[in-house]
């Protein structure tokens, strides 16, 4: 059934491409990306880019736009910051309607420009603090606060035997440090865990004196909040010191979790069985649990050719969802008559919420924006990986914890 639905999903898409051209007489709407495509975090860059860009070459063949055309210019910025706001200035002057950047430090280092420029931007970076003292960058889902909340609560919730005790594992910058305050916020609000240490990794390829000070603290689940490769070497590292819990809080053993960056099929790759029992949330569907919107998401990467990595990468799936709803606002400007530009489009978003929310095919949730609310999927889901592979813990959640410390 799986594979007779992604071969009519395929056919679909192959039929639409083969038999509509783009004409050249439409109106052309200049969008421009920056991002890690090679560099630091480009393991999650590359797919995103791919995504991004086979998504609108899709727009473009489907005539989706009528006779307009999407024209999204896609350069690598290699994690640096400086590089990142010459592209910024370069598109702008190419007449940009809107933004697709990449990293915390670039999303807040350019934080002012954007608001200056009064443009739209969706960032790849899930950070909060993106949101504080701006007007105009949408979080494509809920932010990495959200993320590591949801898991403490659901560790509180889960754990057997008292207060469960709980680590952080999180990156030595913004993006890492970020959700730290709000995961003590919520312990502070009547969280019922207990926060035992926050650990700020370097780039030492052994955690075994990290992970026996911890069992020496009883911490029965670390929480992750970084990029795969550290999770992964931290992983390999505990296993080979027989500390991973082989079932969520099994005791005397380690439960680790974490946010989106850290999880995916990437990481099986990289940790292979050591992953086993790894619990990970983001708001992507992902290709290991069959349904239409990752049907649609693998006939995509065969129709341009992607190789099964790419194809597989919930950072593929990312890259996609941010090009969804960027042509959905263009789509519905254009519906309403409105002049596809930036104010427009600005205006665009902050409507879709209500009976108006989108739900793309790549989603676990609809994404809602409004003037009040700039962070888009609101649901959850939270995965772990069984038998080699991550499926679906219960239903898409929202967290209760983070309502109450806003």
């Amino acid at each position: 059934m799986k594979s007779r639905n992604f071969l009519t999903a395929l056919l679909i898409l192959i039929v639409m491409f083969a038999f509509t051209t783009v004409n050249a007489g439409g109106k052309v709407y200049k969008l421009g990306m920056s991002l890690a495509i090679t560099g630091p975090t480009s393991d999650a860059g590359n797919p995103y880019a791919k995504g991004t860009e086979d998504y609108f070459k899709f727009v473009n063949d489907t005539k989706m736009l009528g006779e307009d055309t999407i024209d999204c210019t896609i350069r690598d910025d290699q994690y640096k910051t400086d590089i990142t706001k010459r592209n910024f200035e370069e598109y702008l002057d190419d007449g940009i309607v809107m933004y697709l950047n990449y990293s915390t430090g670039s999303t807040l280092g350019l934080k002012r420009d954007f608001d200056e420029e009064k443009i739209a931007v969706l960032p790849a970076s899930y950070h909060k603090g993106n949101l504080d003292d701006s007007n105009y960058i949408f979080l494509p889902i809920a932010s990495y606060s959200d993320q590591l909340v949801n898991l403490a609560e659901y560790v509180a919730k889960n754990n057997k035997g008292g207060k469960a005790k709980v680590a952080l594992f999180v990156h030595p910058s913004a993006f890492g440090r970020g959700p730290v305050s709000d995961v003590e916020k919520a312990v502070a609000a009547g969280l019922n865990i207990e926060l035992v240490e926050v650990v700020e990794h370097g780039k030492d390829l052994d955690n075994t004196a990290m992970l026996k000070r911890l069992m020496s603290k009883n911490v029965q689940y670390v929480i992750c909040q970084t990029i795969q490769s550290p999770v992964a070497t931290m992983l390999k590292d505990s296993q080979r010191l027989g500390l991973t819990a082989a079932s969520f809080g099994e005791k005397g053993k380690i439960t680790f979790m974490g946010a989106h960056y850290t999880g995916g099929n990437d990481l099986i790759a990289l940790a292979g069985d050591a992953t086993e029992n790894y619990f990970w949330i983001t708001a992507f569907n992902i290709t290991s649990v069959p349904g239409e919107g990752t049907t649609k998401q693998l006939a995509l990467a065969k129709l341009f050719g992607r190789d099964d990595k790419a194809a597989n990468s919930h950072n593929y799936a990312a890259g996609i969802m941010v090009a969804q709803v960027t042509t959905e606002a263009i789509k519905r400007a254009k519906v309403a008559g409105l002049e596809i530009n930036k104010a427009n489009l600005y205006n665009t978003l902050n409507k879709m919420n209500g009976a108006n929310a989108y739900s793309p095919y790549t989603t676990t949730g609809p994404v809602t924006y409004s003037k009040t609310d700039r962070a888009g999927v609101d649901l959850l889901q939270i995965y772990s990986v069984q038998d080699g592979v991550f499926k679906a813990v219960g239903k898409p959640l929202a967290s209760e914890y983070m309502k109450k410390i806003k």
